[in-house]
């Protein structure tokens, strides 16, 4: 009796730890991070407009069979936040954007995971139903706007294979017979083939109509209207609501176009889609593109001296003349460009960081656009400092060359070192009823300091 009692407890200790096994089996499974239940999802949000067959990426993430040997490089391009090229610091200024393409932490662990626990493929009836992408043709804000009302092309040049950089500076007629009001505006090559050579783009508003030009400017080559500019990874301008750019019967866009050779002879144009408030709808503010400096010096006495084997830092600062909302920021350098930082010195000497991008990517020129509830806007008097980083060192994947010294430049082995904001001039009433609500000072408050 004895020995039957054991031998029953011996099966009984076999049965619950089997029943354990098996549990902690179900549990693993279950805690695994899998490619079709866990990272196409986030791919797919994240990454796959441009990773996918036919887009600009030069491999596509859609499938697991595809994605899977890239595993490795993908870890390393999330953790370091190369990927998606969103590289604003997460830390300081404003931080809703209408664009945010960035991963979430929790994002980023998961991909880690995955990878760390050797990349599986999963259950494939776990896999997001795949998107449909929009032709290569189409217009990325199309999905917000619908098409554009208006589209403008430069005429055609011819890019040698093998040729110094060339800007064509060609005129093209929008077309209007009547004033038009604009709510957004998009600037793209004219072909998939185009984008290869095209390095960036400006569509200045050529037209009679002074107050078109940024205020407490110039009208010359560098203070005129603008309209907009494109560089690569840039998608639109959208304007707040309530607010736009005005075009004149008769106006033209003067295109200021970067070229650059690739090994094989490309024709193309570049071409501005142009979205129109509905007719007699007048938006209540003017917007402005501007570039605010971190170089001394104007037009072509700016000034950049980067030593060789250096990093050097330039800071300047531009006064506003009236209350003004800032819409976007948008650093622009070239390949030594490190990092920037836009500051705003409001009359009564306190200082806001707006943004710092602390790991700028020459091949992503990223526009990050306010959320309209995120906006800042500043009092007349405020000063907007732009400081710009410049690494012209051999630990910069980027440098071509550095034990050449580098100075101000169209070039992209020059430098340049702008911020580019679309700024909403504003009343001080204006400015006064959103401090009021956003508990800031109001002018009257700080018009004596």
């Amino acid at each position: 009796m004895n020995g039957n009692f054991h031998r029953r407890k011996i099966a009984v200790v076999i049965l619950l730890t089997g029943v354990c096994l098996i549990l902690s089996t179900v549990a693993l499974a279950a805690d695994t991070v899998t490619f079709a239940k866990d990272v196409a999802p986030i791919l797919q949000e994240k990454c796959q407009e441009c990773h996918h067959t036919g887009s600009m990426a030069p491999m596509s993430l859609v499938t697991y069979e595809e994605a899977r040997p890239w595993a490795k490089a993908i870890r390393e391009r999330v953790i370091t936040r190369q990927m998606p090229p969103w590289h604003i610091d997460p830390t300081v200024g404003v931080q809703k954007f209408k664009n945010d393409m960035s991963l979430s932490q929790a994002q980023i662990d998961t991909i880690v995971r995955w990878v760390d626990g050797g990349a599986p493929a999963g259950d494939l009836k776990d896999m997001p139903r795949p998107r449909k992408w929009p032709n290569a043709d189409e217009w990325k804000a199309t999905k917000e706007l619908g098409p554009p009302d208006l589209i403008v092309k430069s005429e055609t040049w011819t890019m040698p294979a093998h040729h110094q950089d060339v800007w064509w500076r060609p005129a093209t007629d929008i077309g209007l017979t009547e004033p038009r009001w604009v709510r957004a505006v998009e600037i793209r090559p004219g072909s998939v083939a185009g984008r290869k050579i095209t390095h960036h783009t400006v569509a200045y508003l050529a037209q009679e109509d002074p107050d078109s030009v940024v205020p407490g400017s110039t009208d010359d080559l560098r203070g005129r209207a603008l309209l907009m500019e494109w560089a690569i990874g840039k998608g639109y301008d959208l304007y707040r609501p309530d607010s736009g750019k005005l075009l004149l019967p008769g106006s033209k866009i003067s295109w200021d176009i970067h070229y650059h050779a690739v090994g094989e002879e490309i024709r193309d144009h570049v071409e501005i889609g142009i979205w129109l408030y509905p007719k007699g709808q007048e938006p209540r503010y003017r917007t402005y593109l501007t570039g605010f400096q971190a170089v001394q010096g104007e037009d072509r006495t700016r000034r950049v001296d980067i030593p060789p084997n250096s990093i050097t830092v330039s800071q300047r600062v531009t006064v506003l003349k009236k209350a003004a909302m800032l819409e976007n920021f948008q650093p622009h350098m070239h390949l030594r460009g490190k990092a920037m930082m836009v500051e705003a010195i409001l009359p009564d000497g306190s200082t806001e960081v707006v943004n710092y991008v602390g790991k700028f990517n020459f091949n992503w020129m990223t526009n990050y656009i306010y959320a309209d509830d995120a906006a800042p806007m500043f009092p007349k008097g405020t000063m907007i400092r732009v400081t710009a980083w410049y690494d012209n060192t051999r630990a910069n994947p980027n440098n071509p060359d550095p034990d050449q010294w580098v100075g101000f430049g169209d070039r992209t082995v020059d430098e340049m070192g702008h911020a580019w904001m679309n700024v909403t001039y504003v009343s001080d009433e204006d400015y006064n009823a959103w401090a009021k609500t956003h508990k800031k000072r109001a002018v009257s408050d700080t018009a004596s300091q």
